[in-house]
Formats: structure tokens, C-alpha cells, sequence
């Protein structure tokens, strides 16, 4: 006899996703991102999508007089029309990608016209990159706390003034209204997205397809300690910033790290300090602490592994050197990344574009 099925057990509709970019969008901004959906569903394929329903991305890209697609020059139709895309009851969630179109068309009319009817229907919306222009010309973003790429957060700040722009973290999540650094920063955002969705395991399968470290979280700096620091210093300094990052389990005093220079101590510290803004030891302690954060957002290491790990001797000297540089005790700060749990807000209502 064939078993008894009811409505119930038919599988869930697939999440509605919609990345929307403006000619010439930032190519990866739309491919990160919906590659990390494409990896996502087919982990939950092989589970037998016991982690919830997978995802069904469509693109829709807004063509320009003259512009390519892309800024890298590749073509990129939509996958589904603006008349399709308007008769969508509910989507689950709707990406703004980044790129030049999306800053210098924020405005355009057609644009708009789509957010206006699009953003009403989504339970959550994202802008990778300067996607968030887009979102800023609708009104979505007035009074939140919101980022973009690096380089362009003073001229989002200097448009939108009701906008709490953070140049720091790579993502930052405010209520349903999500918004990230640039490019690549659109991966860790789904990522997150993900984890939100279907868990932590199915989050980490995905990174390790695609080769990512999993869930940078939204606060972790757009510039690594050691990126920054080598954005000044001479060929010799800056492959000894590299050399620090990889040694960290070993002491790294300052004679050492001269002699690695060919320089006298005094020579190195003096030298060090014009070329980086800071003393060795500074630098030193900021990339331990730096590397003790992604241990401990694991959540998998204890702390005398991280003090051993990272060099720091005793956890007291970690405690001492994430007081100063975190505002927190290195437990507490795991805990924050164990529990945390931020607020749910509604999105704001968009600016009326259609009088």
C-alpha cells in the first residue's frame, strides 16, 4: 500500500532570491553571492534538504545607453524580466549589487521604479558594495547604522547624511536591512545569510567548497592588521609583516625581528615606527589579538589553545591585551560571538519616487 500523504508533506517552496544590479555592475558582487545560494542548495540536496528549503536566485540587471553590463566588460542578461519580477507576491530576500552603476545611477528612475515595488514584498534586502547607494536614493537606509566599500563611505555619508555610514566592518546587519564592504565582502554577507537560514554546519560545508574562511564576522575590520601596516613600508618591512603573522606562536621580541631586518634594534624601531605608525610590539600584540578573534568566533578553541596559538604567553597578558584593543575580556568576547543575537527591526518605509 502506498503511505498516507497529506499537504504537509510536500516539500517547502524554494526561498525566493533577487540579486538586482545596475549597468555596469560589479560582476562579483552578482556571482559571490549567487554562487554561494548554488553551493548552499546543493548541500541541501545531498542532506534531502532537511535543513529547510533551498534557495531559487533570478538576476535582473538594468541596462544603461551604451554601458556594458559588467564593469568587467562581460555581458550578463537578466534571468528574469521586470514584468516577471513585478507580479512576485513575496520574495525572501533582495540583494543590491554594487558597482559604478549603482553610484552613479542611484537615482535613476527605472531603479527606483523597481525598488519601489520590490522592497515592499522582501522579508529582508542587501547591498553588496555600493548597492547600497541604491538602497540610500530610496529612503531605506535613513537612521541606520549601514557600510560600503571603503573607499566610497565618506561620499555615502556626504549624499545621505541621515546615515550612520561605518567605514570598518565588512558587513553590518541592522534589523532586517542588511549592507556590506566591498566586493568580496558580499560573500561573507551570504554567508551569513546562510547561517541565519540553515545553521552554523551548513555555513561552514559552504565555505569549504568555495575555499572561504567561514563567517568572517560583520565587525571584523575591511583591512587586516597586517594589510594596513603594509600599505606604507619598504619591500624588507613588508615581508616581515608576513613573516610576524606566521610566526606568532613564537616570541617575537624585538631583536629578533631586527636581525630578520638586517638592522641594529635601535635602527629597526626607529625605522619600524616611520614606516608603520607604530612600535613593533604594538604590532605584534594587534595581530595576536587579531588572530585570537577568528579562534575564539569559532567558538571551537579553548582558551589556553588560543594563548599557546597566538603567543601570548598567559592568558593573562591575552586578557590585558584584549581589554585594550577589544573593550573585552577574551571569554566574554567568545560568548558575544556564542550567543549573540541581534534585534529584529522592520525596514523603513521607502521614499514615495511616484507622486
Amino acid at each position: 500500500m502506498a503511505p498516507n500523504t497529506t499537504a504537509t508533506d510536500d516539500p517547502a517552496p524554494a526561498r525566493r532570491v533577487l540579486i538586482l544590479g545596475v549597468a555596469p555592475v560589479q560582476l562579483l558582487d552578482i556571482a559571490g553571492p549567487a554562487e554561494v545560494l548554488a553551493q548552499a542548495g546543493r548541500q541541501l540536496a545531498r542532506d534531502g534538504a532537511r535543513g529547510g528549503p533551498p534557495y531559487a536566485v533570478s538576476t535582473i540587471i538594468v541596462p544603461g545607453q551604451g554601458l556594458a553590463a559588467t564593469s568587467a566588460g562581460l555581458d550578463l542578461p537578466s534571468t528574469a524580466s521586470e514584468a516577471q519580477v513585478l507580479g512576485w507576491d513575496v520574495i525572501d530576500t533582495l540583494i543590491v549589487a554594487g558597482g559604478e552603476g549603482a553610484r552613479s545611477r542611484a537615482d535613476d528612475p527605472t531603479v527606483q521604479r523597481l525598488l519601489h515595488h520590490l522592497a515592499p514584498r522582501a522579508r529582508r534586502i542587501a547591498s553588496v558594495c555600493t548597492g547600497a547607494f541604491i538602497l540610500a536614493a530610496a529612503g531605506l537606509l535613513d537612521g541606520r547604522r549601514v557600510t560600503t566599500h571603503w573607499r566610497w563611505c565618506a561620499e555615502l555619508a556626504r549624499r545621505h547624511p541621515a546615515l550612520a555610514v561605518d567605514p570598518e566592518p565588512i558587513f553590518i546587519r541592522d534589523g532586517t536591512l542588511w549592507t556590506s564592504a566591498g566586493v568580496t565582502a558580499g560573500m561573507d554577507l551570504l554567508l551569513a545569510l546562510v547561517e541565519e537560514d540553515h545553521g552554523h554546519a551548513l555555513a561552514l560545508a559552504v565555505a569549504r567548497e568555495l575555499v572561504l574562511f567561514l563567517r568572517r564576522p560583520g565587525d571584523q575590520k575591511q583591512f587586516s592588521t597586517v594589510l594596513s601596516a603594509q600599505t606604507g613600508p619598504s619591500a624588507r618591512l613588508g615581508g616581515l609583516l608576513a613573516w610576524i603573522a606566521e610566526n606568532l606562536h613564537r616570541p617575537l621580541p624585538v631583536e629578533v625581528l631586527a636581525a630578520r631586518a638586517c638592522l641594529s634594534p635601535r635602527q629597526f624601531a626607529r625605522v619600524f615606527r616611520e614606516e608603520t605608525g607604530m612600535t613593533p610590539a604594538r604590532l605584534v600584540e594587534q595581530l595576536r589579538v587579531e588572530a585570537a578573534r577568528q579562534r575564539l568566533e569559532s567558538g571551537r578553541a579553548g582558551l589556553a589553545a588560543v594563548v599557546a596559538a597566538c603567543g601570548f604567553g598567559t592568558e593573562e597578558t591575552m586578557r590585558r591585551a584584549f581589554l585594550r584593543q577589544v573593550g573585552a575580556s577574551p571569554g566574554d568576547y567568545r560568548d558575544r560571538f556564542r550567543h549573540a543575537a541581534p534585534a529584529r527591526i522592520p525596514p523603513m518605509p521607502l521614499r514615495d519616487q511616484h507622486p
